[in-house]
């Protein structure tokens, strides 16, 4: 095995409840024994929202919420997928003819992504079938990246049954790609800290190439996540494939007035690499090239010079080919912002000054401010719980994942935690049967967790 592939662990079943049961279920529902058990971490990003698909570095951490997965290869060509949360319906498919349907984002597609992408890596011809229980805890649709943890468990129970060795940053890589299959443009976080994230460390996570590295977390703290209970599908929406498009636009307009390859341009930081200059300097860049009133398909198209025909074939996406204008200014604004402010915190974090918990505090609810304003990704649900959290004590309080609903992380003293999740419960949850209902699930302190693993039974 790669020095650097996901580790296996062998486990006495007796003294893991949870998996146990699902050895229990998965006997009940196949007839025979799992031969092992994959999981992988959902995440909170601590900083850096919607940056990752720019090209810019983010600090996610894993959380304790999983997927885990019992798995058993079989002699036929065929996959049975069932879940133990009897809402989401079992699903049975040829291993030779994978389908997946971006019209309904299912909770089996993306389980056939992360299938799809190690087929198609190897090349596998003649890929080994699977009898495949799960069992997930994150919650769904939250933007703490159930789908992404989904896809990478998947993509890692695929290579395991197959007899296939990757290391966790080819496993990451892989399945970022292989998520596209269902639609979502996304550029690679939540599939790097699912594989890379290790115990009691968030990571500073940068792309091309993907690396992590540790970032010490302040020991005074606690990062807490509430969930707003408004679910946001990013498969099932055109609001974040739009951005991603604003920003690409965005590149490819500041491009062509600085005189570089426009054509080429993909990502915001191609731009800055380009140039050479600081993520000030492309601030600066930013007010002097775009305006702040949405610019009209014309307008892009006579800036690029080109044509309609072109800009819908060549630059947008399949989704997002009727939308009639775009907003540039805000989005490049937020990506440059935003980006700064994930290396002041890392360097804070590696300083530790005396009042790192307060500098910290101040960077989250100015990415907040910018993801609100800027970006447009909040909705009047995360409002109202940031203004809670930082009226009951978090010294920082933003959105964390895509935003549109999902979840709010925050950062609290520790001295103050107890009444903190007190008073948050009190105000947000208990006034409404909705979230009560899901309170227990909505509102937890949460530590770094450790990054995909393969279980087998001792």
């Amino acid at each position: 095995m790669a020095a650097d592939a996901p580790g296996a662990v062998a486990v006495q079943l007796v003294e893991q409840p949870r998996l146990l049961k699902l050895k229990e279920s998965f006997i009940a529902k196949f007839g025979s024994a799992p031969k092992f058990y994959v999981r992988a971490p959902g995440r909170v990003n601590l900083i850096g929202e919607h940056i990752d698909y720019c090209g810019y570095a983010v600090l996610p951490m894993a959380i304790e919420q999983d997927i885990l997965i019992a798995v058993e290869p079989v002699k036929t060509e065929v996959v049975q997928l069932a879940n133990t949360n009897p809402s989401y319906l079992d699903f049975c498919t040829s291993v030779n003819n994978i389908q997946i349907n971006k019209t309904k984002p299912q909770w089996h597609n993306y389980f056939l992504c992360g299938l799809k992408g190690i087929q198609e890596h190897f090349g596998l011809n003649n890929p080994t079938g699977m009898n495949c229980l799960l069992d997930g805890t994150i919650p769904p649709s939250s933007g703490l990246s159930s789908s992404s943890a989904l896809v990478c468990c998947a993509g890692l129970v695929t290579l395991k049954a197959n007899g296939k060795t990757l290391s966790k940053v080819e496993l990451a890589e892989i399945c970022t790609k292989s998520e596209r299959y269902i639609g979502t443009e996304g550029g690679g976080m939540d599939q790097s800290i699912s594989f890379l994230a290790e115990e009691g460390t968030a990571k500073l996570i940068e792309f091309s190439p993907l690396r992590a590295t540790d970032v010490r977390l302040p020991s005074g703290a606690a990062f807490v996540i509430a969930n707003s209970c408004v679910e946001m599908n990013k498969a099932a929406t055109s609001h974040y494939n739009i951005r991603v498009m604003e920003c690409r636009l965005a590149a490819k307009l500041l491009s062509k007035s600085k005189s570089l390859d426009w054509r080429k341009t993909l990502r915001l930081q191609d731009v800055q690499a380009n140039l050479g200059v600081s993520l000030e300097e492309m601030l600066t860049i930013v007010e002097e090239v775009l305006h702040p009133e949405p610019y009209s398909t014309e307008e892009i198209c006579k800036c690029l010079g080109i044509s309609l025909e072109d800009l819908r074939s060549q630059i947008l996406s399949q989704n997002t080919q009727n939308v009639s204008t775009f907003k540039l200014y805000q989005r490049a604004k937020h990506v440059y912002s935003e980006a700064a402010r994930v290396l002041e915190f890392k360097k804070i974090c590696s300083e530790a000054p005396d009042n790192a918990i307060q500098l910290l505090g101040e960077l989250m609810n100015q990415s907040y401010i910018s993801c609100k304003e800027m970006y447009e990704c909040s909705c009047p649900e995360l409002d109202r719980l940031v203004d809670i959290c930082l009226q009951f004590g978090a010294v920082g309080s933003r959105l964390t994942g895509a935003g549109w609903g999902g979840c709010t992380v925050s950062m609290v003293p520790t001295d103050k935690l107890n009444t903190f999740l007190k008073n948050v419960k009190k105000a947000y949850y208990q006034n409404d049967g909705q979230r009560l209902a899901l309170e227990n699930n909505a509102l937890f302190a949460t530590k770094p967790g450790r990054g995909a693993l393969v279980f087998v039974e001792a």
